[in-house]
């Protein structure tokens, strides 16, 4: 499948409504749509949280909506999952405010009772979700990155989506300290495992940019190379992507 019908077929899922949706703060866009198994509602519902960070370079014409298909799937598998909003560029995000949304959302679905969330982000939301992994006292447990950003000032050097990295850190007085502070490649885990899945073929988000982010921290990153996969697969249901996604995902079975 090439990279066009990689997208295709993800965006031409119709969007999949949310159980129910919470806020985590007064703007719009600072939600969580939760999905499958609730806290209270069997053994599933006790295990870790799957908390999903969408990607579309952090710019505000990229919702949610497009990994809702995901998230359901996810939660038919008996995964609880929790999607994500977060305010983004050109709607009242970029940095600082669209890294605190995130911190906030993960707190929200941690809840009082600190529940463990696996964080699961694509594209530029596996930027977000490498940062947030080395936020000490983070409740996040383990980080699955698929396609992300992991190295944003290679990125910037790039000029990926036209730019999209100038736009989320600002340009102006103070740039290159805001990206060094925005950069995961500059932040290694607070102790956090993560896992990175990417494809080959990805001509969105270079593969480079994982392999620089897993050789600046060998300790605690383990990258998984799908050949011959693109940008979209591994989040769109019914793929050998995201086959290779649910595997991580899933708890190992008892003998």
């Amino acid at each position: 499948m090439s990279a066009a019908d990689e997208e295709t077929a993800l965006l031409g899922l119709a969007p999949v409504a949310p159980d129910r949706t919470v806020a985590y703060g007064p703007h719009p866009d600072q939600v969580v749509d939760l999905y499958g198994p609730r806290p209270g509602g069997g053994a599933a519902a006790s295990g870790p949280l799957v908390l999903l960070l969408h990607g579309g370079f952090w710019r505000a014409a990229y919702d949610r909506r497009h990994l809702s298909p995901l998230a359901a799937a996810l939660a038919g598998q008996g995964l609880p999952v929790a999607l994500a909003e977060y305010r983004r560029v050109g709607a009242g995000g970029g940095a600082p405010r669209t890294f605190e949304d995130v911190a906030a959302a993960v707190e929200a679905a941690a809840g009082d009772g600190r529940r463990d969330v696996v964080l699961v982000g694509h594209s530029a939301g596996g930027h977000l979700a490498l940062l947030a992994a080395a936020r000490p006292g983070t409740p996040v447990r383990r980080v699955i990155a698929v396609a992300p950003v992991a190295d944003l000032a290679r990125a910037h050097e790039l000029g990926l989506s036209d730019g999209a990295v100038a736009e989320l850190v600002g340009t102006g007085p103070g740039f290159a300290a805001r990206l060094a502070a925005a950069d995961p490649a500059r932040h290694p885990p607070a102790g956090v495992p993560v896992t990175i899945l990417h494809g080959t073929d990805d001509p969105d988000v270079p593969p480079d940019l994982s392999r620089r982010y897993a050789a600046a921290s060998p300790a605690t990153t383990t990258l998984h190379e799908l050949p011959g996969v693109g940008h979209y697969a591994p989040v769109t249901p019914g793929t050998p992507g995201f086959a290779a996604l649910l595997a991580l995902l899933r708890p190992p079975r008892s003998p």
